[in-house]
């Protein structure tokens, strides 16, 4: 694996599996002495720098009623799975893949977003064995049967696909979806085409186009019922009756990546059967302007500076953002319920402070509690109100730069933030938040939720008092040293306004400093991240 993926990993003496993982990403614990088929019990833990790239990987912590299945599918987004031995008796499993690439994306994405089957993480890595060798036990003929019928699905699938056009439902629509991110969930499983989304029967739907039934019969036994985020936003997919989608305008409702040069349209894209369209479609579900032009696999300028992760299904339940070299994270995988603390480290501990990191953090969730480590001023633990937050701040705020320093973020292995002890003093670094009147998400249903970007260099301004006109603003976000490019209020309503700072970096800093800066006029300046460039 390269550098870039275990930038951060440690090794030290050995421990109890739990305790290494939660304190390095998916760190170098290998376990893993043999794969002959047999139940043995040679096992041993081996503490060693990050992994030697082989076609098998070794899966530990399974959940006691684990189905060969399950492991399989662990395995099927990222190429063929060629073998596969279970060792039940020790929650622990071998896969191995058609190829060493294949095994290193695999492993690159499982560095960086832990997998969960039935709430429970599990953990990967490359086995020391350089392919597997069954036997004929009972067992491992179970696991033969259902590597035939997964592989057969997952590739033999041309004549059976009635269609290359899937349709798309998402149910219980807790948090927005956009296509953008549809597009990064179903590009795994082929070129994506064309794809419209829509709001149908109050259901927010969307037609997405392959070039072969093959794709789409692979996007549809893989992700048919899978969540995109913890426990809500619920795929159902089925073949559509339509042959192809003709889509006339590259814009936040509709994409055909054969046609770059397609206008941006302000009306609604059409088909070449209408009736299929949906009247009306949802305002603020769509979350990214257009992709860059041409490529299939392109991505919106606005997530070109976050770290690696295609989106593709992890597992039954969820979906999660797969590590591949050059790409870009723009999907929200589920976290084992409960999991709402995070660890911040590579934090500048001359600047960092509690107050900062709750709202720079609190851009993408409810954060009740923040602990800047007394020994390890570096190093931090935000506690968000539930875990699909955390990881919207994961997935959105990794590798982001604070202070001049990238941060990195992974799961804590604390379930909450203890705050000290009466009587004993911390320097105020651990502060309580959880009744703070600045949440942005304590209403249900908050228009926040569809206003959820990544950090970007323009910034949204809204509660502007009548009486703040530009030239105030601009010396307001000029004050703290950092330029202001560009600046313009809403046409319709002055109390909005966006600014374009010199970075993104620039503009992480502009918002934590100015976000509930009192403007007068009982007026408290928001402050959040735009989709929208001037």
């Amino acid at each position: 694996m390269d550098g870039s993926v275990h930038q951060d990993l440690t090794v030290g003496t050995k421990r109890g599996s739990d305790e290494l993982f939660s304190s390095v990403s998916n760190g170098p614990y290998i376990m893993s002495n043999t794969a002959n088929g047999n139940d043995s019990k040679k096992f041993k833990g081996d503490i060693r720098g990050p992994g030697v790239p082989s076609r098998v990987i070794h899966i530990r912590k399974l959940p006691n009623d684990i189905t060969e299945t399950e492991v399989i599918s662990l395995g099927l987004p990222f190429g063929d799975v060629t073998n596969l031995l279970m060792l039940k008796a020790k929650n622990q499993a071998f896969l191995e893949m058609n190829s060493e690439e294949a095994a290193q994306n695999m492993v690159g994405y499982y560095s960086t977003v832990m997998p969960i089957i039935r709430h429970h993480p599990v953990y990967v890595q490359f086995s020391n064995h350089k392919e597997l060798k069954t036997d004929n036990s009972p067992n491992q003929e179970r696991a033969q049967a259902a590597l035939r019928a997964l592989s057969t699905s997952h590739v033999d699938t041309a004549v059976a696909a009635p269609s290359s056009v899937l349709r798309v439902v998402v149910e219980n629509l807790v948090y927005p979806v956009s296509l953008d991110a549809l597009c990064q969930i179903f590009s795994k499983f082929g070129t994506v085409l064309r794809i419209i989304v829509f709001t149908k029967n109050s259901q927010f739907q969307a037609l997405l186009q392959y070039p072969d039934g093959a794709s789409a019969q692979a996007a549809k036994l893989s992700l048919d019922g899978q969540n995109i985020y913890n426990g809500c936003c619920t795929l159902r997919i089925s073949f559509s009756k339509l042959t192809s989608l003709n889509v006339k305008y590259n814009n936040e409702k509709s994409r055909d990546f054969t046609r770059p040069d397609l206008p941006s349209g302000d009306s609604q894209p059409t088909m070449e059967h209408p009736a299929a369209m949906a009247t009306a479609f949802t305002p603020g579900i769509i979350s990214a302007a257009p992709y860059a032009a041409g490529a299939a696999h392109a991505f919106p300028p606005a997530f070109t500076i976050q770290p690696a992760g295609l989106t593709v299904p992890a597992l039954p339940g969820g979906l999660a953002s797969l590590s591949l070299p050059g790409a870009t994270r723009l999907g929200f995988p589920p976290l084992p319920a409960g999991v709402c603390v995070l660890l911040i480290s590579n934090l500048n501990p001359e600047r960092v402070t509690p107050h900062c990191l709750f709202i720079l953090f609190g851009v993408y969730g409810d954060v009740m509690r923040v602990k800047i480590l007394f020994n390890k001023k570096e190093n931090a633990l935000v506690q968000m109100s539930d875990s699909t937050q955390a990881q919207l701040a994961m997935s959105h705020l990794s590798g982001q730069t604070l202070h001049g320093k990238s941060l990195r973020i992974t799961l804590s292995k604390h379930t909450s933030v203890q705050l000290p002890r009466e009587g004993h003093e911390d320097q105020g670094l651990t502060k309580d938040y959880s009744n703070s009147p600045l949440h942005r998400f304590k209403k249900p249903g908050s228009k926040n939720y569809s206003n959820i970007f990544p950090p970007s260099a323009t910034l949204h301004l809204s509660n502007i008092p009548p009486s703040v006109v530009e030239e105030d603003l601009r010396m307001l976000f000029s004050s703290s040293g950092a330029m202001v490019k560009a600046f313009k209020f809403f046409q319709k309503d002055h109390k909005m306004a966006l600014i374009q700072m010199g970075s993104v970096e620039e503009a992480i800093e502009s918002l934590i400093e100015f976000h509930n800066h009192d403007l007068g006029e009982n007026h408290h300046l928001r402050v959040s991240f735009s989709k929208s460039s001037i």
